[in-house]
Order: structure tokens, then C-alpha cells, then sequence
């Protein structure tokens, strides 16, 4: 490819709404237009990386023995409706109707007609196992389409699905795709971690998440550095910290804190540790009466030690809350407990109200708390002594430093990108849509599944995040959108100039590499700083200086200060061996 043939649209300066690293340096480059929010449009330059990616992707999943197909964007509302996600979806779920009134959807995802696919297409055990994936684009109506591509409502996804005539062969082949995953992220050329996760709207009962791990990544990771435990934080189990919980040697006691809504605050006035209070977060699943009418909220009160934070996913496990649940209202609040929030605690309450405490709060003694009455808190507070003893569960979110669950070491935390996700679906979307097939005695039995998504697009962004600097992008080798320039110094002035980069470009070519001859008339600096922010790895520069010598200057982009000069006629060798 030359340089004056192809379409190259850089920028001095990102946009001003352009909130993260990677969306400011793919604008910056050329590599995405915004057309709306959330949507982009894929410049030559951008697109030729996208594609890089897919080509890898599709490798390795036909070397996992996995089949491409194309299902369509529009999905009709009637597969929603069966699965029952038609209704628990909620608004990101892009709705439509047609001329005829019908209600579509707009494919965020596709285990609904995958599976009525199966259902028409798979119907002897003979035909099993089967793993189908696509490389389509879907949309998710996000209320804050944010940070580019990491977070658009139109994206590019590889989504793939597994048939199985039971569990055992559906583990096999959710093994087979993450070992494939593994192979992709490698050959990606990405820092990545396999965290254990939640399976989230998706359903199922086993869950991994490829992480690209960067500073900026929206998810924290746990994991320890001394095993192989790793799991998303939302998943981590967080142990209790307190060995036992000790006899009360103090008096419960309702003391002043005016002005002290924080647990902070309020251990400060008390010449306290932070560790020996109590802090309440208060709950509400919503419930209804046998017509469908919603009736009052059944309130929760989750009780955390004050260092310690919630974790939503947790919750949302519980019994009382496992069909979903908000944060309650300070209306709610002040009804069930007289009093306004950042003085709640547990003693003297309705018993209509349901008590949770995570594992560490449940083994607290002398502890503070909030004394339902504001401006007061209340010490000494003891379980079984000075109320009930409460629901138990693990609730949190683990810190640093915490135990590692397989008992090998200490957690560490560190924040990733998620790009990837594998689930074990079971018979969740099957069962739904009665896709069934039948076996060696002829009696129809239920498919067992797997899913296994690629953000392909957002990994654009992800490895943007790990790889940069004030240049621009540092890509790996086997994304750049070109992985070699030549950059010729008074290319239509100097004959000799021409004539050695012509034939350096023809030799790359010849040999594979996947090369770009920059025949503009630009200024070095001009020249080098623009193929510095778009990232391009190995860069040649040919000038009449070097020729003179037989020599030609080599750069690296990870080290781009670096300069090597190299005989002419090594160069190409050079080049393949880097």
C-alpha cells in the first residue's frame, strides 16, 4: 500500500467530549468518526485493524472446530417473548415495530435465534456436538454511551453457541472454547487474565471473563500472585477477618453524633477505629399481588462492617432479592425505620425487616452503630445480647490483602477490561424454547448449551489502553493497521531516495509484510510524528545521507528513541527477524 492511495485523516487534537485515551487516540488517527453517540464510523485505517482481529479470531475458532454462520440483526419479538427476556431485558433492548405492526428487536445478543435454530435444525443425537458462531454487528441502547468503542451502542461481536446432548459434553466444549479464547487473546499480542465471573443477564451456571488488564479498565480484578485463583471482584469470595467473635465487655449505650451521617465521622468524634463500626445499606425488592399489582417493598438491611463495601452481585443472590431489587428510597427508608439515612442501624427495628450481615460483621462484638434516631448512634451493641442474631451471608468486596479463597496467598487487585466471556448455559434458553433432539432410543431430550462471546471492536480500545504513550498507540504486531512504513526522505526529489524505497517496499511485499510505502510530500517531522500516533510498529527511513553509506534507519515503536541504521540490503532479513 502507498500512502498517496490510501486514505489517511489524522488530527492535532481530539475532541472535546472525548473522554478516555483510547477514544481520543483512535479520533486522533484516524481510525473512527463519530456519526452519533455511541456510533461510529470505521476509517480505512481503523478497519484494516478490526479486520486483523476478526481474521485471528476466525482461525482459531475453526481450529476449535467451530462453524461460522451470519444470523440477522432484526430479530423478531415473538423468541424474546419465549425466553422471557422480552420483559427482564429492559430499555437497552433496542424495540420496533414494522409497516405491520409486528414488534422487532435489534440483536444485542443472539441466544434466542440461535436456539430456534437448533430447535428446527438439530434433531438427532448423531448431529451432536455442534458449535456455531457469527462476527455480527449488534446494539445495546445504552443510557451513557461513553469512552468510544469501549463502550458504543453499535459494536462488532463474535458471538458463538454450543449444543450438547448433556452437561459432561457441554463442559467439554465450553473447555474447548476457552482453551480457543487463550489462543486468541495470545495471538492478540495482550497482557490478559481468565477471571471466574458472574454470569449476569446471560444466565448459566459457569462463567469466565477475558480481561485485558490497564489502569483505565472499568472492572477490578482479583487474583492471587502465588496461585492461580483470579475472579472478578463481583465473584471473588470475601472471607470473614475476624478469627471469633469475643465475649461483650461493654454496655450498650445511645450516644450524641450530631452531624455525623458517616461511619467516618462518627468514629472520629468517638475516638474509635473505622473497624469497629457498623454501617447499614438498606434494600428493596419489589413485590406483587396476585393480579400483577405492585404492593409495598420488601425491605432489606444489609449490615457491612464501615471498611468494607457492598457488592450488588452478592446481593443479589439472596433469597429476598435474587428477583431483583433497587436501593430504597429515603421515603422508604424513613417509614420503616423513623428515621433518615446516616443514622440506620439494626437494633429495635420492625421485624417485618430482613437482617443480613456479611461474614465479618456477623463475628463483630462492642460494635457502633446507628440508633434509628437522628443525630445518635449507639456502642457497645452485641449480637444476641442486644438484638437477634442475624441472616449470614458473604457480602462484600474483597480488599487487598485479604485470604486467597484456595488458601495459597493473599489477594491482590488490579483493574481490567472486560473483552471476552464464556458461559455454561445448561438448558436455560432450550428448556424456554423447548429445543430439543432426539436420542439413540428415539425420546426427544433437551440441548444443553454454551456461550461465548468477543467484543472484537472494543478490543480496539482495550489494547489502546494498555498500549500507549504521548506519541500516540503502541500496538501489538499482529493488529497495527500496517505493521511496517517507509518513510523516504525527499521521496520525488531524490532518485536515489526513490529507487531504494521502491525496491525495500516491493522486497517487504514479496516476503508478506504487511507494508506502507509513505510517498507524500510531508516533512520528516510531520511524517514521523503521524506514524508515531497511529502506531505502526517497525518503522524504515530512507534518506540520501545513509544510502551514501549503504544504510538505512530502523525504529522501533515501543522504542521509539532508539535508532539503529542497517545495511540496505539486510533490511528486509532485519525486518522478517524482528
Amino acid at each position: 500500500m502507498r500512502a498517496r492511495s490510501f486514505f489517511i485523516s489524522t488530527l492535532k487534537e481530539a475532541p472535546a467530549d472525548a473522554d478516555i485515551v483510547s477514544q481520543q487516540l483512535m479520533i486522533r488517527a484516524g481510525m473512527i468518526k463519530k456519526l452519533a453517540a455511541g456510533v461510529y464510523t470505521y476509517m480505512p485505517m481503523g478497519l484494516r485493524s478490526l479486520r486483523k482481529i476478526e481474521n485471528i479470531i476466525r482461525e482459531e475458532m475453526n481450529r476449535a472446530g467451530a462453524i461460522e454462520l451470519l444470523l440477522p440483526m432484526v430479530q423478531p419479538a415473538e423468541l424474546w417473548q419465549e425466553s422471557g427476556r422480552w420483559e427482564k431485558y429492559g430499555p437497552e433492548l433496542l424495540r420496533f415495530k414494522d409497516r405491520h405492526q409486528r414488534d422487532f428487536v435489534i440483536q444485542p445478543t443472539s441466544e434466542e435465534v440461535i436456539t430456534d435454530f437448533a430447535r428446527q435444525e438439530i434433531r438427532s443425537w448423531r448431529q451432536l456436538p455442534v458449535n456455531l458462531y457469527q462476527i455480527q454487528t449488534k446494539f445495546r441502547d445504552e443510557r451513557r454511551p461513553r469512552f468510544g468503542v469501549m463502550r458504543g451502542r453499535e459494536f462488532t461481536m463474535k458471538d458463538g453457541y454450543s449444543f450438547d446432548r448433556d452437561q459432561q459434553g457441554a463442559l467439554k466444549s465450553y473447555d474447548k472454547m476457552y482453551a480457543a479464547y487463550q489462543r486468541i487473546f495470545t495471538r492478540l499480542g495482550l497482557t490478559f487474565r481468565a477471571v471466574a465471573a458472574d454470569t449476569g443477564s446471560i444466565g448459566g451456571d459457569r462463567s469466565h471473563e477475558f480481561q485485558v488488564i490497564a489502569d483505565t479498565g472499568e472492572d477490578l480484578i482479583a487474583y492471587c500472585p502465588d496461585s492461580d485463583f483470579a475472579a472478578n471482584i463481583e465473584l471473588a469470595p470475601a472471607p470473614c477477618v475476624i478469627e471469633k467473635r469475643e465475649e461483650p465487655k461493654e454496655a450498650m449505650q445511645k450516644v450524641p453524633t450530631p452531624g455525623r451521617e458517616k461511619c467516618e465521622a462518627v468514629v472520629e468524634l468517638l475516638g474509635r477505629e473505622l473497624t469497629s463500626s457498623m454501617k447499614s445499606v438498606v434494600l428493596a425488592a419489589e413485590r406483587f399481588n396476585e393480579k400483577g399489582e405492585a404492593v409495598e417493598p420488601q425491605i432489606v438491611m444489609i449490615l457491612l462492617r464501615a471498611d468494607h463495601d457492598l457488592n450488588e452481585v452478592k446481593a443479589g443472590k439472596l433469597p429476598e432479592l435474587k428477583d431483583g431489587f433497587r436501593f430504597a428510597t429515603d421515603a422508604e427508608i424513613i417509614k420503616a425505620f423513623g428515621c433518615k439515612p446516616g443514622y440506620l442501624g439494626p437494633v429495635g427495628i420492625k421485624s417485618d425487616i430482613v437482617v443480613y450481615a456479611d461474614l465479618t460483621a456477623a463475628k463483630m462484638s462492642d460494635f457502633i452503630c446507628g440508633a434509628n434516631e437522628e443525630g445518635y448512634h449507639i456502642t457497645g451493641v452485641n449480637w444476641g445480647r442486644d438484638l437477634p442474631e442475624p441472616k449470614v451471608a458473604d457480602l462484600r468486596n474483597v480488599v487487598e490483602g485479604d485470604a486467597s479463597p484456595d488458601g495459597k496467598g493473599t489477594i491482590r487487585l488490579q483493574r481490567g477490561i472486560e473483552v471476552g466471556h464464556v458461559f455454561y448455559l445448561g438448558t436455560k434458553y432450550s428448556q424456554a424454547l423447548n429445543a430439543t433432539y432426539l436420542d439413540e432410543n428415539g425420546k426427544p431430550q433437551v440441548l444443553e448449551m454454551g456461550c461465548y462471546g468477543i467484543g472484537v471492536s472494543r478490543l480496539l480500545g482495550a489494547a489502546i489502553e494498555q498500549g500507549h504513550d504521548e506519541q500516540g498507540i503502541i500496538w501489538p504486531e499482529s493488529i497495527a493497521p500496517f505493521t511496517t512504513v517507509i518513510c523516504p526522505m525527499n521521496y520525488s526529489k531524490s532518485e536515489m531516495v526513490r529507487e531504494a524505497a521502491d525496491k525495500i517496499y516491493e522486497d517487504l511485499k514479496a516476503a508478506g509484510v504487511d507494508v506502507i510505502l509513505d510517498d507524500r510530500e510531508m516533512r520528516p517531522g510531520v511524517m514521523f510524528a503521524e506514524w508515531e500516533l497511529i502506531g505502526v510498529p517497525h518503522r524504515i527511513v530512507v534518506g540520501e545521507r545513509g544510502l551514501k553509506n549503504g544504510e538505512v534507519e530502523y525504529a522501533y515503536r515501543r522504542t521509539i528513541k532508539e535508532k539503529q541504521m542497517v545495511k540496505t540490503e539486510a533490511i528486509v532479513d532485519f525486518i522478517l527477524n524482528r
